[in-house]
């Protein structure tokens, strides 16, 4: 594989965290950056659009996915799958596109195998009850799934340091400024 020439980023956080808000802030400030669209078996939520929030697909063509190394990184995650294409990958690296990718714990540690240089970034809550509090106020989770999501936040978070940068989102305009000036300083380097 030729070495990327794209920088290759990518967030992770528990569920409620404030990750998708976060990226949705880098890409209106860095529209240039390629944001990778996961494949998901998941039903979509409301106001999610196929093909701009996620890939809805079937279980049966996810599995074949994985067979076919269709996927760069691939994980089940509160019951159904998501997936991030390596075609995507490997071509916009190789033309010199920077990427996002908002994804688990599990795939990132994948895509390290693959992608090595990657810059991670864990995001954190301020607490594990501010965290609660935000999935319930969401309302689109059963109590069961929120702590089931909540468990799963606890074993994500024991793994933050495997990440080169940690943030805790406890201000929304600071944490996105960290993330800027991160984002901005891997950038200006590889120029």
């Amino acid at each position: 594989m030729m070495k990327p020439c794209g920088c290759l980023f990518v967030i992770s956080a528990p569920s409620g965290a404030g990750k998708s808000t976060l990226c949705k802030i880098l890409l209106e400030r860095f529209p240039d950056i390629c944001f990778s669209v996961s494949h998901t078996t998941r039903k979509p939520r409301s106001g999610e659009t196929d093909g701009k929030d996620y890939y809805f697909i079937s279980k049966d063509e996810f599995v074949k996915g994985t067979e076919t190394g269709r996927w760069t990184e691939w994980a089940e995650v509160h019951g159904n799958f998501y997936g991030t294409s390596a075609e995507f990958l490997d071509k916009s690296l190789n033309a010199g596109n920077d990427i996002l990718l908002d994804i688990d714990v599990q795939g990132t540690l994948q895509i390290l195998r693959q992608y090595p240089d990657s810059i991670t970034i864990f995001i954190l809550p301020p607490s594990i009850e501010i965290l609660r509090d935000r999935l319930k106020s969401r309302s689109t989770d059963t109590p069961e799934v929120i702590a089931w999501r909540l468990s799963n936040a606890e074993k994500e978070m024991a793994q933050k340091d495997r990440y080169r940068h940690i943030i805790v989102n406890d201000r929304l305009s600071e944490t996105a400024g960290e993330l800027i000036s991160i984002i901005e300083r891997y950038r200006s380097d590889k120029r």
